[in-house]
């Protein structure tokens, strides 16, 4: 991709972006996604998978949500420890008419002492540190014996960088929304958890690529920091995590 078309592409999600009207977050039904599963066991560290992890997770909040804000409908991408395609997660939002998308996930880094979360939005890459993140999760479609012949992909490749950029332009309409609840994400992180806040970015993810709704991708720690696995590994840690989450969507909710 060259410069010009790279900054024409900015310009259009910065103004399409700021241009959508979020003046209330009402919605009625809620997909949550919890990444990786099946042959696809996502990161490892010190015996925890992340595919385990993030489905914990995602049942403990889904069940918060449904417990609490009888108005909400919860739907899974997955339920089990199985594989589902990264098309078909968010193809299963829009077919349900999803008003919110979360996807659940960990984070690895051959640096040890890295640790904390991470909320993403699509967006263009901001440094490498966050491309090296959209690739990681991104690979996942190398999984999938058709992927290349898909044409939910329109071609895309894991390993351009330009492909991971074009991803971006497909969630413009929502930025502004999709914003502000990984900053409530992120807020009830900073506080409420033992957790180091890293805060909100931007980055290509298929996962989030064609959801035709406000969606983030939420890295809820490293497991190869050894503090962070202390707290995903546990139900205890995991449900700190949950509430935390279920905690920004309440705010989410109220338009806060």
């Amino acid at each position: 991709m060259n410069k010009k078309l790279l900054f024409l592409a900015s310009a259009l999600v910065i103004l399409l972006g700021s241009s959508f009207n979020h003046a209330d977050n009402v919605f009625n039904v809620i997909v949550i996604d919890a990444g990786h599963g099946g042959n696809d066991p996502g990161c490892n560290g010190g015996g925890s998978k992340e595919k385990q992890v993030t489905l914990s997770i995602a049942l403990k909040l889904g069940k918060m949500i449904e417990d609490s804000l009888k108005d909400v409908k919860v739907i899974y991408t997955r339920k089990s420890d199985k594989f589902i395609e990264l098309s078909e997660r968010g193809n299963i939002a829009n077919k349900n008419n999803a008003d919110l998308f979360i996807s659940i996930h960990c984070n690895a880094n051959d640096n040890k002492e890295a640790a904390g979360t991470e909320t993403y939005l699509m967006g263009l890459h901001k440094s490498e540190n966050n491309l090296a993140v959209s690739k990681r999760e991104n690979n996942v479609i190398l999984l999938e014996k058709d992927y290349k012949t898909n044409e939910a992909y329109e071609g895309f490749d894991p390993n351009s960088p330009a492909g991971h950029i074009i991803l971006t332009l497909m969630q413009n309409a929502y930025i502004a929304q999709s914003a502000k609840f990984a900053s409530n994400v992120e807020g009830e992180f900073k506080t409420n958890t033992s957790l180091k806040s890293r805060g909100v970015k931007q980055a290509g993810f298929l996962v989030l690529w064609k959801t035709a709704m406000p969606g983030v991708l939420i890295e809820t720690g490293f497991l190869t920091n050894a503090s962070d696995r202390k707290t995903l590994s546990k139900d205890s840690g995991q449900m700190v995590i949950a509430k935390a989450i279920f905690n920004a969507l309440k705010k989410y909710k109220k338009g806060k």
